[in-house]
């Protein structure tokens, strides 16, 4: 028996082009009321994922439910309860804002006076009624996306699908589109979103991160930040006063990031997270590091082990992939 509960119910699911696979035979499930994140690199089989779970795209094999309903047999049915957002603006450019609203609405069976109402909603909730008689195509990539969330939401989805909503907007766009997000999350809808922003991913109920089309893995933000790491952090504090000036200092931090063991060196406000290779001694790259900087006299002092990031934790994971 189905789990009712679930807004989005995935098992064995998988999708092969030719000889090609795009996603392995993954699981998946999101509750209602919770916002799921998707992560992974391009070419990670995200988008394929989505595709299957909105029906789409036919999976090669598994099974997929959507508020309980078998999205392979039934997937024509199951559409008017499902919103998708897609990467691209996919909307009529020709077309106004309201007038692409009205033909949206139209596909759902969005008519008399829930018609008004909810374009309404759209125009007041999307921040777009002052757009509303401007041409798709003219407009700004942060009012196109707005535009295209305004028409996922015209019928009042069980579940939101967002591939990528916030790439290429401006961060207050971002944040009220988050904002907007939470508040249908809260309404009880299934939110699957995906996202190349770590600080994006961290506001998500939980994460699954895929990697050549499979889910290497998955929980909540602080379940995974809990992960132990194969790969240290360390970070410096980089300060003014160096006996060589500071371009003597830039110069050693470029050769520290050559050194055997230091996989990438990130500045970030003053001072360094320095990761290192899955396996190396973090203890003995600080000691070289306090032992250089004293003799070199370079005012780099080594804050200790640094607490990992959610990007730390990809790609750790990710690392770990290519060395199994």
């Amino acid at each position: 028996m189905a789990d009712t509960a679930l807004a989005i119910e995935a098992r064995g699911l998988a999708r092969n082009f030719g000889s090609f696979a795009a996603v392995r035979g993954i699981d998946l499930s999101v509750a209602r009321g919770e916002v799921f994140g998707l992560l992974g690199a391009n070419g990670a089989g995200k988008t394929t994922a989505i595709r299957m779970l909105c029906g789409t795209l036919a999976p090669t094999r598994g099974q997929v439910r959507i508020a309980g309903i078998d999205m392979v047999r039934q997937a024509r049915r199951m559409r008017g309860r499902i919103g998708y957002v897609t990467q691209r603006f996919t909307l009529y450019g020709d077309l106004t804002v309201l007038e692409n609203l009205r033909l949206q609405a139209g596909l759902y069976a969005v008519r008399g006076e829930r018609l008004a109402t909810r374009i309404d909603w759209a125009l007041e909730r999307l921040n777009l009624r002052e757009a509303r008689d401007s041409l798709a195509a003219r407009m700004p990539l942060g009012l196109q996306r707005r535009l295209a969330v305004a028409c996922a939401l015209l019928h009042e989805p069980d579940v939101l699908f967002l591939d990528e909503p916030t790439s290429g907007i401006d961060p207050l766009a971002r944040q009220q589109l988050w904002e907007l997000v939470y508040e249908l999350a809260e309404s009880g809808i299934g939110v699957l979103v995906t996202t190349h922003y770590m600080d994006e991913a961290a506001f998500c109920d939980r994460l699954a991160l895929m990697d050549s089309g499979r889910i290497i893995a998955e929980g909540t933000p602080r379940d995974l930040l809990a992960r132990p790491l194969a790969s240290p952090l360390v970070q410096l504090h980089l300060g003014s006063r160096t006996a060589g000036g500071t371009a003597e200092q830039a110069d050693w931090v470029r050769r520290m990031a050559g050194w055997t063991g230091v996989r990438e060196v990130l500045p970030s406000a003053g001072r360094l997270r320095v990761r290192l290779s899955a396996g190396q001694d973090a203890a003995a790259f600080i000691a070289r590091v306090e032992a250089e900087s004293a003799e070199r006299g370079l005012a780099i002092r080594v804050d200790g082990t640094a607490a990992p990031e959610l990007e730390d934790v990809f790609v750790a994971l990710l690392d770990e992939q290519v060395a199994a």
